[in-house]
């Protein structure tokens, strides 16, 4: 039997969308990805003026599905036909972690701050961190566990900053749910990572968005939310999650996954919080206490260092 990699960034890429080693090009990339993902708090919270969460994730993921399933169709046509069913399932299991993803992380912004929020959701690279040694046999590196004490203390400190406030439960619970979020984003970078050792960038956001799509509609028409009857701006801002945070955000990582570990690429979404919080300030004139600050920043510290290690 094939001994599995220890290592995800050990993988080696063998389809026609190799371009070797990670250059200045990848890293530009990275960049633009992180900038266009640091939209996706702030056209959430305009299009909740009407729609309701699992609704705004459905459309961000279906409408991503219908921008990328042509040009696959026309381009991988063959290979999407040659993927086994365990090739299917795993995208499909990927598509799904998507979901959980966007409809926790979606529906943490009706409860609490987009700073919050989007500092919660990208803990995701310490859940890399200690879901890597499941997935790949990896043992834990001590930078990786000081990371993690680290961000444990910057979200005692956010939660200790929280005391007081008449929202604070709803602040608590939009926390958790990003956390929750966070982890559905770590294993969808994971298996993410396995899957684009073998395959194209099209036909794994085909399968990948074309599944999240379908269980985050299902889960919006089971629960009876509204999903027509929009305003124009709404609309625009469904197609702006979709064109914008997803296919110019989440694919572009997704294509990075050919260069980066996983949690390199989840250390590339910290950018996200800084980005969407300084958005959030101007637009919406949000604003955190010095210990919800002070937290948030030992987050990122701690996230930074338990994924460092994963670059050497």
């Amino acid at each position: 039997m094939a001994q599995r990699p220890k290592r995800l960034h050990s993988c080696k890429s063998t389809t026609a969308d190799d371009h070797g080693k990670p250059g200045l090009h990848a890293y530009i990339a990275l960049t633009v990805g992180a900038l266009a993902v640091s939209t996706g708090a702030i056209l959430v919270r305009y299009a909740q003026q009407e729609a309701a969460s699992l609704t705004i994730a459905a459309y961000r993921m279906g409408i991503a599905f219908v921008a990328v399933l042509i040009p696959t169709l026309i381009k991988h046509r063959p290979e999407l036909r040659a993927l086994t069913y365990r090739d299917l399932a795993l995208a499909a299991t990927s598509g799904l972690f998507l979901a959980v993803h966007f409809a926790t992380w979606v529906y943490s912004l009706e409860l609490t701050s987009v700073a919050i929020s989007v500092v919660m959701v990208n803990t995701a690279p310490l859940w890399v961190g200690l879901l890597t040694p499941f997935m790949t046999r990896e043992r834990l590196a001590p930078a990786t566990l000081l990371g993690i004490g680290i961000s444990v203390i910057g979200a005692v400190a956010i939660g200790w900053g929280l005391e007081g406030d008449g929202d604070s439960s709803n602040d608590l619970l939009g926390g958790v749910l990003a956390t929750i979020g966070a982890v559905g984003l770590a294993v969808y970078l994971l298996i993410g990572r396995n899957f684009r050792c073998r395959h194209s960038l099209g036909v794994y956001v085909t399968v990948c968005y074309g599944s999240a799509a379908g269980y985050l509609s299902l889960a919006a028409i089971g629960t009876g939310q509204q999903v027509v009857g929009f305003s124009t701006s709404i609309w625009l801002y469904l197609i702006g999650l979709a064109l914008v945070s997803q296919i110019l955000g989440h694919t572009t990582y997704n294509w990075a996954l050919r260069f980066f570990s996983a949690s390199m690429i989840a250390v590339a979404l910290l950018a996200e919080p800084v980005c969407s919080t300084l958005l959030a300030h101007v637009l919406f004139n949000e604003t955190l206490t010095a210990v919800q600050v002070a937290g948030a920043a030992l987050i990122l510290v701690g996230i930074y260092v338990a994924a460092r290690v994963e670059r050497h």
